[in-house]
């Protein structure tokens, strides 16, 4: 049986930042299940493509995301990413 799921690995990457903004490349790997290179090839997309902001902290990363983006997915383009967040986060 093919094992699929829900949420793009963006999406999950977006949500583990949303729930720790200060999170490192390396949870967000384990949150997300992927390898830390695939993580930081995630958050790259997601901070060229204005969902994340990166900000350095002396040796630390922190991520502020703007949720008023619509997802990228055609069909959905009217929701933003930020409502889905919202719901997921209502659910821990």
């Amino acid at each position: 049986m093919t094992e699929w799921g829900f949420m793009t690995n963006h999406l999950h990457a977006l949500y583990c930042v949303a729930r720790h903004p200060g999170i490192r490349i390396r949870e967000i790997a384990e949150c997300v299940g992927v390898r830390e290179r695939a993580a930081h090839r995630l958050v790259s997309d997601l901070v060229e493509g204005g969902y994340l902001t990166r900000r350095r902290e002396g040796s630390r990363n922190f991520y502020e995301l703007d949720p008023t983006l619509p997802l990228r997915r055609e069909g959905l383009d009217e929701v933003a990413v930020g409502e889905i967040l919202d719901v997921l986060l209502k659910s821990k």
